[in-house]
This record gives C-alpha cells, sequence and structure tokens, in this order.
C-alpha cells in the first residue's frame, strides 16, 4: 500500500480516477488531478509548501517531486511526462511538456508548454525552457526545436501512460 501522510494536518488531495503505485510515498499539502499516475518509488513532499499536479499527467519511477520554503511550490500540468528517476525541486512545468529519465528542473525554472528536457539535464534555477524546445546537457542549453515526431510523442506517451495506469487501477480492484 502506498505511504500518503498529512503533514501539519494537510492531508494530499488525490482524485480517485489517479493510481497511486504500492510503493509511492505522498505528503503533506499535494493534489493530483484525474486519470494522473504516480509510479513506484516515486516521493511527492508537500511539506514547506505545495505541489499541484493536473490530469493526465505521469510522474514515473522514482521520481521526486519537492518544493521551497522561501520560493514556491512545485506546479505540474495537464499531459505532463516525468521520466523515471527525475527530479522537480520548486518549479514550473506546464502542461504537455516532457521531463526526461534523470532529468533534474530546480527552483523557479519552467518548463512551458511543449517543450522538452532531454534525459539526464540540468536545468538551473530561474532558467525558462520555450514552447517548442529542446534543451539537453548539464546546465541545460538550448539543442534545437521539437520535431513534429517529438511533438507527436508527447502527446502519445501520455495518452499511453494513462491508459497503463487504469489497467493498474483494474487489477488492484480485481484482488
Amino acid at each position: 500500500m502506498s505511504t500518503i501522510l498529512p503533514y501539519k494536518n494537510i492531508l494530499p488531495r488525490i482524485d480517485k480516477t489517479a493510481f497511486i503505485a504500492s510503493t509511492a510515498t505522498i505528503i503533506g499539502d499535494v493534489e493530483i488531478g484525474s486519470n494522473s499516475s504516480i509510479w513506484f518509488g516515486t516521493v511527492i513532499r508537500g511539506d514547506v509548501n505545495d505541489v499541484k499536479i493536473g490530469k493526465n499527467t505521469n510522474i514515473q519511477d522514482n521520481a521526486v517531486i519537492h518544493v521551497s520554503t522561501d520560493g514556491q511550490g512545485c506546479y505540474i500540468g495537464d499531459n505532463v511526462t516525468v521520466g523515471h528517476m527525475a527530479m522537480l525541486h520548486a518549479c514550473t512545468i506546464e502542461a504537455s511538456a516532457f521531463i526526461g529519465l534523470q532529468a533534474c528542473v530546480m527552483d523557479d525554472a519552467v518548463v512551458e508548454s511543449g517543450a522538452m528536457v532531454a534525459a539526464g539535464a540540468l536545468v538551473t534555477p530561474g532558467k525558462r525552457v520555450p514552447t517548442g524546445q529542446l534543451w539537453g546537457g548539464s546546465p541545460a542549453r538550448f539543442i534545437r526545436d521539437i520535431r513534429t515526431k517529438e511533438a507527436e510523442y508527447i502527446v502519445l506517451n501520455s495518452s499511453r501512460y494513462t491508459e497503463l495506469a487504469k489497467t493498474y487501477l483494474t487489477a488492484q480492484s480485481n484482488q
């Protein structure tokens, strides 16, 4: 069973259609939208600020999402993919963005709608990844404009994870 804990009497608010994996940990002021999925080993900690995750968003295995005491919370829009082992800290990920495996997006950074952060990239504090761009490296920088197939993949991957999560929810309800 997943670990869902209050912090200072604030309990996470999770839509009933969201899939929360059995080893995920969700703490405090966290809101998770409809049909989103939080996969195995993920930690989402809304203790010193809030975390908001939109609908149809997937936070893949072993990702870490946290917030800043003196800055902002962590805000993730609809139809977002956050890859395995990614770390998001006090940043904003707009709708239909893609965060690659082991990427790190730091405080006050913004990844705009339809942008991609490559696997292993480090988006440093305050950076903005514009719509339609692929950023990679450490520190992350503009690589090139996103190709049509990549833009299509962002949408496809989000919908695939929404469907995959539904199969897990069905299996849980049949146990």
